[in-house]
């Protein structure tokens, strides 16, 4: 059993300016078009004769409605009146071509991990509840694996690392048999949906070895808007490639794709954790600027740290945990984490586990507090090159102040996502969707709280300016938004990119292959 220092360690996906201007969530009333509940009667009678045996449909009147309809954040959610569960790609199919003849707004949702304002658009909708398809096949060739679009990040780790890929070596009088442990690129928290994160980009642990996850996809099967199912690739439908990985939301739905897998390049990796006073704060940035070295920190090394608070530790202001990841020893990693031990925290705590349980050994497991449903979690993303000491301190002290002040959000925290970067780079920026690859930080504001519409005003705001805040301390640079964290009053070329040709390319996509807008409730390209 591993020491879980936090309960509340999370799992991260209006213009600039223009502070008076109200939030998406709070404009969309303006120009509601909700449409009408689904008949269960008709939809049970048109719908189901269309699925395999093996679907299932079910209402808010069913037990399983609630479990299915659940989301890690529950501000914003989507209003759903139906949900399929599919099993089959066809399923997909047919309930896509159902809910576009009779004008229903649709959702796939796999572990319902997505928090953006955007989502709160649909009423009355078709939640396609795609979990089920969750299969992973090794291919023969031991380089790839065939991933259903319902499976989750720790599943994933999970199934290569116990199938694995046995080879033999014959010495006499013996035969030797030694398994490899398999891996590939996946996110950081167990319980997020891998495709989910692979559509926006996808951060991960093992992301300075093999790139984002959207960088690992081979081919996947698409669900149009029309119902009709596709195959992309670089040879297949090489344009919608290009757009899935990184806008991949506004699409299709993917119900399989082939993911490439690696032979494990170690069985345990390192961590250690340390807990911070705020009086060690500049020293501590100062020494992980050091560390990180503008993005090029060795492929082995990854950390984060968060502001939050710890009763257990002080009740009078926020903790700085902060976190290292290693692939390898701790003696390798000895040279990174000596002067973090020297700086003095008031806790500190390492070990070396099995890659599969590092997640839960760190507080980011599928049972832990930072994977729970149920509240609201407003988040907003900030591309950073490096750390402004002096930033760092003013965001520390405005989260210090508001979460004093407002105490039903001493659940927040301030994220601070430091992964090696080698993989991401080495992919040209120009050819997938992914637009931010220059950025070497991945910093976000989550402000959570117990669903209360009375402070949802009061959170969208401080929020906001807290990323802005952050953003303020690299003055001249233009705000990039991660798509996956992004709230949903962001401009396009923020989450999408600046560049023109990218958007334009983007839009064109768009016109193409959801003319109707069918796949429009998250993060949608405007038209």
């Amino acid at each position: 059993m591993f020491f879980l220092l936090l309960p509340f360690l999370v799992c991260l996906e209006l213009f600039v300016g223009q502070a008076l201007a109200l939030p998406y969530i709070f404009e969309r009333a303006v120009n509601d078009t909700t449409a009408l509940a689904p008949s269960q009667a008709n939809t049970q009678r048109q719908l189901g004769p269309l699925l395999s045996s093996g679907a299932t449909i079910y209402f808010p009147n069913n037990p399983l409605f609630a479990n299915a309809t659940s989301r890690w954040s529950a501000f914003a959610e989507p209003k759903i009146a139906v949900v399929v569960e599919p099993a089959s790609a066809n399923d997909v199919a047919m309930t896509v071509q159902f809910a576009s003849k009779h004008n229903i707004p649709f959702l796939v949702v796999n572990k319902g991990h997505g928090s953006t304002s955007t989502l709160g658009a649909v009423r009355n909708g078709i939640e396609i509840h795609i979990r089920t398809l969750n299969q992973v096949v090794i291919n023969a060739d031991g380089k790839s694996a065939s991933v259903g679009g319902g499976s989750y990040n720790q599943e994933l780790i999970d199934t290569l690392w116990n199938k694995g890929k046995a080879s033999g070596k014959f010495f006499l009088p013996t035969l030797t048999i030694m398994l490899t442990l398999l891996t590939t690129a996946s996110g950081s928290c167990a319980c997020v949906g891998l495709m989910g994160a692979g559509l926006g980009g996808g951060f991960g642990r093992y992301q300075g070895f093999y790139g984002l996850i959207q960088d690992n996809i081979v081919d996947a099967d698409l669900v149009l808007a029309n119902g009709q199912t596709i195959t992309v690739s670089d040879t297949s439908h090489s344009d919608l490639f290009w757009g899935l990985r990184g806008a991949g939301h506004n699409f299709g739905i993917v119900t399989r794709f082939t993911l490439k897998i690696y032979d494990s390049p170690v069985n345990d990796w390192y961590f250690a954790q340390f807990v911070f006073t705020q009086d060690k704060l500049e020293a501590m940035v100062q020494q992980v600027n050091k560390m990180m070295n503008n993005g090029t920190q060795r492929k082995e090394l990854m950390n984060y740290f968060i502001y939050a608070w710890n009763p257990a530790i002080s009740t009078t202001e926020p903790v700085i945990v902060f976190t290292i990841y290693y692939v390898g020893t701790k003696a390798e990693a000895s040279p990174y984490t000596k002067p973090f031990v020297d700086l003095g925290p008031v806790f500190h705590n390492d070990s070396s586990v099995p890659y599969p349980i590092l997640a839960s050994a760190t507080g980011l497991g599928d049972e832990d507090f930072s994977c729970a449903h149920g509240l609201n979690r407003i988040q907003y993303p900030v591309g950073l090159l490096n750390y402004n000491v002096s930033n760092t301190r003013a965001v520390y002290n405005k989260f210090k102040q508001q979460t004093a002040a407002v105490p039903a959000f001493n659940l927040s925290t301030v994220v601070f996502e430091g992964y090696s970067l080698e993989g991401v780079k080495a992919v040209p920026s120009q050819s997938t969707a992914y637009p931010h690859r220059e950025d070497n930080i991945l910093a976000s504001i989550l402000a959570v709280y117990a669903p209360n519409p009375s402070l949802d005003s009061t959170a969208v705001t401080w929020a906001r300016q807290m990323r802005d805040l952050m953003h303020a301390g690299q003055p001249g640079r233009r705000l990039n938004v991660y798509v996956n964290y992004a709230f949903g009053d962001e401009t396009q070329e923020q989450v999408y990119g600046y560049e023109p040709w990218r958007l334009r390319r983007l839009r064109e996509l768009k016109k193409k292959y959801d003319p109707q807008r069918r796949f429009n409730f998250y993060e949608p390209i405007k038209i």
